[in-house]
């Protein structure tokens, strides 16, 4: 066979050229967003989902060398999640390389000068975009296929230095879930009278606008998925969160953020925020957008308004753009037009807000031309200052680790030795999963008269996170700052505690002095932890799980799930050298059970005590927990995190509007009914209530229904014969004053009665308790079934609905209190006015009604699944022996 040599030589070259042309040709036939949809987006009325989104984008991907479409995750719900890497080619075929040049410039802070030089030169600033995290906040996510658009196809000088000089890291909805749950809603009332009416529920699977509140605990797989980016993968230097505010207010929001601010953060990061901000005022105001407001409302005190990305040396940022009703336009009057917060006391013109809007039609079409021009100003000012924002990022990373090594506190110690070991375990996880640096001691150490054991984990505190593990672990202190020298405290916009360590009840010892001694004896920590089961399965009669642990509660739900006979210690047991704590759960090792306890303890955090041979001990089986858990249709964000715990758990539950109350079979289905935090007002009638008057509702009215008189008495009826209530936070003002078991028509003496309580937190309120997010103390009376488990003092999440005064009880009533406000000493973390009004309170009651029982908490025991500490709370609530 003859080969022409000279065409072998061309046949390279031709190649390129073909797929050159190709790659051009398919440029050109880029089909624009329009044509895809079959209307641009923006457009008054029309709402593009999730799936045409990320198809669209995809088919973007397949047509052109300027965007890669990178998968990083799934939703709660199964949706794949997307990064859209938007960048010159020549970037994105690099854009492995480029990555590891953001890994050394974020966590090695002894980079060579030439090293750093390289890195510098080479280059390029990462800018992480995340769109419509919240989904009632379409504007953002629905402007992301016209951004991409632009930008695969643009010919302009300026466009193209960016993608020379940046990659954009466009994620194009944060929230998947919520976004098709938001789109399928306004469709469905689309041409109706409810067009634009809110969406009934929660659009995510669980938590609904609380998902830039899980930023610190990282429970929700989109929440992780987004985490990662700059935790562990990216390392981007820049990020700006996409969101939403009200119709009535400013057009849109730009950095720089009010006070308060974190106290730890470089304030080279905040100087860089008012450099973004402001280009983004000049910038869209040069295009004639009006309204555009700055240091305004929004603060960065608390780790959500920017992801935790400032606490990691990321420039982040936040944008809102005031909203219409999804696409339906609205009409604002100038006399409608307000502020209200902080930042801006009038609607007038003012160096936070220099072009006021003056009224009149705001569509979604200007929603996405607002995001759009503050997108591409952050684009423009990341690529002007390239150089130097690589370079700063080397720099804080590098004065993290030198303030770690001069300043203290020099290193957190973690003891293996807790009170509960799994949420030890889980904390470990958290911190890795955030990015930071663990080790654990190979030997014992003696510090400072103190004993640290073998496998005790260590944070040094030299490292590039520095910010964070500073912000998080220990105590939060409120910087108070006020409007005018001796005036109103400037309050916080969202909670004041995040503690992941007095959050779950894990002591921690903060180190002062630096010891090399103590670093020659740390190996690295890479992976999650497990406790060694040691026994490995022999033979035994039952398992122990320890009643401490809520991992064990965890095993004793999925055994009743998996039908096991599950029995709880009675009495303290001595078992070897080993002492069991009553509340305990015990399995019995039958024959048909064997392969089923050995499946659980695989999945257990902390393995069991295996009880070798038969001991004689006392015991109280558990009966099946057949839980009914009201929730309404108010975005009722407390209720879906109540839902994810009882899933993580195994608890097996059924959702119950408010107006299901009202069906009279109530104990034939169950035995345990959950009211979490709303308002009674929303349970009873449907309604927002503010002192006498009623807030319209935006829902369509058929999701606006309440329980009525008529469910409240069916749920008192459920309680009189044996059932259980647990109710927390506002709900439990369900239960405060005359209740009656009867019809008005069939009532007669004995029918209509009062508790044994009474919850006096508006009054106290009045009275200047301010707790608008706080950790608190409570004394424990752990020796009641409530409470087994639990310290003799809890750490618990408060923030004033709660707060409750018994009374001698009458007739076939009883009342105890589990949980007490201490006399003093009552502030763990975080901000509160007026506590000394709390001393001696009971924020916790167990009250018994015939042959039923109550459990009212003045706090969320579940808060934002960020309250270990009381989890065993609730979950013994669940499990209460019915009454004699």
């Amino acid at each position: 066979m003859h080969i022409n040599t000279s065409f072998m030589k061309i046949l390279p070259v031709f190649i390129f050229i073909v797929f050159t042309v190709t790659r051009i040709q398919g440029q050109a036939a880029v089909r624009q967003p329009a044509e895809y949809f079959g209307f641009k987006p923006g457009t008054d009325r029309q709402l593009i989902d999730y799936g045409s989104l990320i198809s669209y984008l995809q088919e973007l991907d397949s047509q052109s060398d300027r965007l890669k479409m990178v998968d990083i995750g799934e939703s709660p719900l199964g949706r794949r999640m997307y990064i859209g890497f938007i960048s010159a080619p020549e970037n994105l075929s690099a854009l492995d390389h480029l990555k590891e040049i953001n890994q050394r410039l974020a966590k090695k802070s002894d980079l060579a000068k030439e090293q750093l030089q390289q890195d510098v030169t080479n280059g390029r600033v990462f800018v992480l975009a995340t769109l419509s995290m919240h989904s009632g906040e379409v504007g953002p996510s629905q402007s992301a296929p016209l951004m991409a658009y632009d930008l695969v196809t643009t010919k302009a000088a300026k466009k193209l230095k960016w993608l020379r000089n940046t990659v954009f890291m466009m994620v194009p909805c944060h929230n998947p879930d919520g976004m098709d749950m938001v789109v399928n809603h306004y469709n469905k009332y689309k041409g109706t009278r409810n067009e634009g009416a809110s969406l009934p529920g929660v659009y995510h699977k669980y938590i609904g606008h609380d998902n830039n509140r899980d930023f610190v605990t990282l429970t929700q797989k989109d929440t992780r998925a987004i985490a990662r980016i700059y935790n562990k993968d990216w390392f981007p230097q820049v990020m700006v969160e996409k969101h939403q505010m009200g119709k009535t207010g400013p057009r849109y929001f730009v950095p720089p953020m009010h006070d308060p601010i974190a106290e730890v953060i470089d304030a080279r990061i905040w100087n860089w925020t008012w450099i973004f901000g402001s280009n983004m005022v000049k910038d869209m105001t040069q295009q004639g957008m009006q309204g555009i407001s700055q240091h305004y409302l929004f603060d960065d005190y608390w780790p959500g308004s920017t992801e935790t990305c400032v606490w990691k040396n990321v420039i982040g940022m936040l944008t809102e753009c005031a909203s219409v009703k999804y696409a339906t336009p609205v009409h604002v009057e100038p006399n409608e037009l307000k502020v209200y917060g902080k930042g801006l006391a009038e609607y007038e013109k003012s160096i936070n807000m220099v072009e006021p809007w003056p009224g009149g039609w705001w569509r979604l079409g200007d929603i996405v031309n607002y995001e759009i021009a503050s997108m591409y100003s952050i684009l423009e000012t990341a690529s002007q200052n390239r150089e130097e924002l690589l370079r700063l990022r080397h720099h804080l990373t590098q004065s993290s680790v030198n303030k770690g090594q001069r300043e203290a506190p020099f290193y957190f110690i973690i003891p293996a030795d807790q009170h509960d070991q799994s949420e030890w375990l889980k904390l470990i996880d958290l911190l890795l999963e955030h990015g930071i640096e663990l080790y654990q001691l190979k030997q014992n150490i003696e510090l400072n008269n103190q004993l640290f054991k073998q496998g005790d984990v260590v944070i040094p505190l030299a490292q590039p996170f520095r910010s964070f593990i500073l912000e998080v672990m220990g105590r939060q202190h409120f910087p108070v700052r006020h409007y005018t020298p001796g005036g109103e405290m400037i309050k916080p916009y969202d909670i004041t505690s995040w503690s992941l360590n007095l959050h779950r009840g894990i002591t921690m010892t903060k180190i002062n002095q630096r010891h090399k001694r103590l670093e020659q004896v740390l190996d690295p920590l890479k992976e999650s932890l497990r406790i060694h089961d040691e026994e490995q399965f022999e033979p035994f009669w039952a398992v122990v799980w320890d009643v401490r642990h809520n991992s064990s509660f965890k095993m004793a739900f999925h055994a009743l799930q998996n039908n096991l006979k599950v029995e709880r210690l009675s009495e303290i047991v001595n078992y070897e050298d080993k002492k069991i704590k009553n509340g305990s759960f015990i399995v019995y090792n039958k024959e048909s059970s064997g392969e089923k306890i050995r499946e659980l303890v695989q999945k257990c955090l902390v393995p069991p005590l295996y009880l070798k041979k038969k001991i004689d001990v006392d015991t109280t089986p558990l009966g099946s927990v057949k839980v009914g858990l009201v929730e309404s249709y108010f975005h009722d964000m407390d209720a879906g995190w109540t839902r994810f715990i009882f899933d993580t758990y195994g608890i097996e539950y059924t959702v119950l509007r408010p107006a299901a109350l009202k069906e009279d079979n109530l104990s034939s289905q169950y035995n345990v009914l959950v009211f979490p935090d709303e308002r009674a007002s929303v349970l009873m009638e449907g309604k927002r209530k503010s002192k006498d008057d009623y807030y319209v509702s935006s829902y369509p009215p058929a999701y606006t229904e309440g329980m009525g008189k008529e469910g409240l008495m069916n749920v008192i009826q459920f309680v009189n014969g044996g059932g259980k209530v647990v109710s927390w936070g506002s709900s439990t003002n369900l239960f405060d004053g005359t209740l009656n078991m009867a019809k008005k028509e069939n009532q007669k003496p004995g029918t209509e009665f009062q508790l044994p309580f009474n919850n006096i937190a508006e009054e106290i309120g009045k009275d200047g308790l301010y707790c608008p997010g706080t950790l608190l103390k409570m004394k424990v009376d752990n020796e009641h079934p409530l409470a087994l488990g639990m310290r003799e003092e809890a750490a618990i999440f408060y923030r004033g609905s709660g707060v409750y005064e018994t009374s001698i009880p009458y007739f076939d009533m009883d009342r105890r209190v589990i949980g007490l406000f201490p006399k003093k000493d009552i502030l763990l973390s975080g901000f509160g006015q007026n506590l000394d009004k709390l001393a001696n309170k009971a924020a916790l009651l167990w009250l018994k009604k015939g042959k039923g029982q109550l459990v009212l908490m003045g706090f969320n025991p579940q808060f934002r699944a960020s309250m270990p500490d009381t989890y065993k709370l609730l979950f013994n609530a669940l499990l209460l022996e019915d009454l004699n």
